[in-house]
């Protein structure tokens, strides 16, 4: 663990607030389980989601932000044959099988199969400035499951390491599938060369133990009504709580839930209990660290795309008022481990 010293003086440096975004970009290999046929009306979104990354991408570039893009490793393959030239050898033999995205018919090109293999947009956002492609596991790995060990989970960062390399990409920043943060998986990440990961806000509906499982379906509802009502609070991050020994933990603050026809009367709510977060964040000088899914937009994309604006205008009259930052998780990490001036040197902030 981290000194106390050390955070004292990460807490006593000029920080700015910052907003962080991060992606979990997986198409199908996310919800492989949930989506198991071709008629599924989910679909839709994944496909969806195809249009959506270039949509966001474009917006990001011309409002100026920095995000996080976790990216399952399996995209970063063009159809089934390049896929295997990384497999691992130790694969997770989860109890479950619908969880094992190892089960799914695969095509022969991202062509011919645009939800699994996706090179192009990885090539999109990587060509595009103020981005970070991040690892969300090669296979969708499930830490949480039964069957599965932690060498299985070593072996799968390793693969997902090596086909991000093959690109250019050198993944810094890691995001656990299903928020599935277990203490003794973090080691590993640090063995194969990440040392920043998103993990769950400290209080509220997460982390709680496996005897809660029956509950499931009452915490998924206090979750949708606290992204109308501040119910946990606004889980604003401060710089000083970053640092966990050879890690460091760019908590998330709130998942962006999709616009929905049916909730819409309460969409101005929606809205505002983020921009609430941001403007927080804003006032104490800490992180506010907004997620989502690319498929989450790949249903009613122009009203999400528009409400993202919305947000997005707050945080321009935070970054105009109090010298709010839009970063990546691997630039907070950069702050942590460099301090401020070092990440900042000849950075040009809007006035």
């Amino acid at each position: 663990m981290v000194s106390s010293t050390e955070n004292a003086v990460l807490a006593h440096e000029s920080l700015p607030p910052a907003f962080v975004i991060s992606l979990d970009f997986e198409l199908h290999w996310g919800v492989s389980e949930r989506v198991d046929h071709p008629e599924h009306p989910y679909n839709a979104n994944l496909y969806g989601a195809r249009e959506v990354v270039p949509r966001l991408l474009e917006l990001f570039q011309r409002r100026k932000i920095s995000a996080t893009w976790a990216t399952v490793g399996k995209l970063f393959a063009d159809g089934a044959e390049d896929l295997a030239h990384f497999v691992p050898t130790r694969r997770p033999a989860y109890h479950n099988k619908a969880v094992d995205t190892y089960r799914l018919p695969l095509g022969t090109s991202e062509q011919e199969d645009p939800l699994h293999f996706a090179p192009s947009l990885v090539q999109m956002i990587k060509d595009t400035p103020g981005q970070e492609l991040a690892c969300h596991t090669f296979s969708h790995y499930y830490c949480d499951e039964a069957g599965q060990d932690v060498d299985s989970f070593q072996a799968d960062l390793e693969a997902a390491c090596t086909i991000t390399s093959r690109e250019g990409v050198q993944c810094r920043s890691f995001v656990f599938p299903r928020n599935q943060v277990l203490p003794d998986y973090l080691a590993v990440l640090h063995t194969v060369g990440l040392d920043v990961y998103r993990g769950n806000p400290a209080r509220g509906l997460f982390g709680l133990p496996g005897n809660y499982r029956l509950l499931r379906a009452v915490i998924r509802g206090l979750r949708l009504a606290d992204s109308f009502v501040n119910l946990t609070g606004h889980h604003t991050v401060p710089w000083s709580s970053l640092r966990e020994g050879s890690l460091v933990n760019v908590r998330a603050s709130q998942l962006l839930r999709p616009y929905s026809h049916k909730l819409r009367a309460f969409e101005p709510l929606r809205r505002h209990r983020v921009k609430a977060g941001l403007r927080a964040a804003a006032r104490s000088g800490e992180i506010f660290h907004l997620w989502w899914h690319p498929h989450n937009f790949g249903k009613n994309m122009d009203e999400n795309l528009t409400a993202l604006e919305d947000i997005l205008d707050e945080f321009e009259r935070l970054r105009q008022s109090h010298g709010m930052r839009s970063m990546t998780m691997d630039e907070v990490a950069d702050v942590v481990f460099l301090g401020i001036d070092e990440v900042t040197r000849g950075e040009e902030v809007p006035g």
